[in-house]
C-alpha cells in the first residue's frame, strides 16, 4: 500500500552468535537495501542476546518506537531458539503448536523422510494471533503479531520471509538519492558542504571518505523523497564545487 507518509522501521537481531563474532550479520544491509527501496525508512539497528528479559524489552520498546520491527534469528529447533516464546510474553500471549504451522511441517518431513521430532516441532510454536509467514525454503514459517515481524537468522530464509511479508506493509513515500564523488579528502568539502546543507535543510546529506589503493576519494551523497528539490540541491552543489575549483 503506497502513501505520501514516513513508515519507520527498526531491526532486532537476536543472538549470541552474533555478539560473540562467531557469526557474521548479513542481514542487516540486506533489509536496509530492501526497505529503502519499498519506502520504508530504517531508524535503529539494535543486537541482542539470547536472553529473553532482553529481548522483550527490546521488543517492546521498539515496537512502540517505529511503526514496524522486524527482527532475526532464534526461530529454528534448539532450545536457545527463544524468539517466539520471548515475543508472546512481551504481547502478553500464549504461544504453542499452530496447526497451520505444523501441516506445513508435515507435509515437508512426509517427501523429505524426516522424522518430526519434538524438536524439530518446536518450529511450529507460533504466539496466539500471529499470521504466519510464508517460507518457500525450508517451510517453518516466520510470523507477524500487530507490527513486529520475526523472520529467520538464515539469510536465504530471512530474505524469502521478508519478500512473502512485503506487500502487507504499509509503505510511505520512497527516498531517491543523488551521488557525487570527489577524488579529495573530506576535509577539503566540509565548509562548502556544510554551508550546502543549510540551503537544503530539506534534503538529507552525508559525506563519506574512503581510502583505496592509496587514493583518497569523498562521495557526497543527498537524499530526498522529492525529486525537484534532490535535484536542485545537487545542480545547485556541483555548481559551487565546481567554482571551489573541487570538481
Amino acid at each position: 500500500m503506497a502513501g505520501q507518509q514516513i513508515v519507520t522501521a527498526a531491526v532486532l537481531v537476536i543472538g549470541d552468535e552474533i555478539l560473540s563474532g562467531r557469526t557474521a550479520d548479513r542481514n542487516i544491509n540486506y533489509i536496509a537495501t530492501h526497505l529503502t527501496k519499498v519506502g520504508i525508512r530504517l531508524m535503529e539497528v539494535r543486537v541482542v542476546a539470547d536472553d529473553e528479559a532482553a529481548i522483550v524489552s527490546a521488543v517492546n520498546e521498539l515496537r512502540a518506537r517505529y511503526t514496524y520491527l522486524f527482527t532475526t534469528g532464534g526461530i529454528g529447533p534448539t532450545h536457545d531458539d527463544i524468539t517466539a516464546d520471548s515475543i508472546a510474553k512481551a504481547f502478553g500471549v500464549g504461544i504453542g503448536i499452530d496447526p497451520r504451522a505444523l501441516e506445513l511441517l508435515h507435509a515437508y518431513f512426509e517427501v523429505r523422510g524426516v522424522e518430526a521430532t519434538p524438536a524439530r516441532l518446536r518450529m511450529a510454536r507460533i504466539p496466539h494471533g500471529a499470521m504466519l509467514i510464508r517460507n518457500a525454503i525450508s517451510v517453518a514459517p516466520g510470523f507477524m503479531i500487530e507490527n513486529v515481524i520475526v523472520l529467520a537468522g538464515v539469510p536465504d530464509v530471512m530474505q524469502v520471509m521478508l519478500d512473502d511479508v512485503t506487500p502487507r506493509l504499509v509503505t510511505g513515500e520512497k527516498l531517491q538519492t543523488a551521488t557525487i564523488k570527489l577524488p579529495r579528502p573530506e576535509g577539503d568539502l566540509a565548509d562548502l558542504f556544510a554551508a550546502h546543507q543549510e540551503t537544503f535543510p530539506d534534503v538529507a546529506m552525508g559525506s563519506y571518505p574512503s581510502f583505496t589503493e592509496g587514493r583518497v576519494s569523498t562521495q557526497l551523497v543527498l537524499r530526498s523523497t522529492n525529486l525537484q528539490r534532490l535535484a536542485a540541491a545537487r545542480d545547485s552543489l556541483e555548481m559551487k564545487l565546481r567554482a571551489s575549483g573541487l570538481l
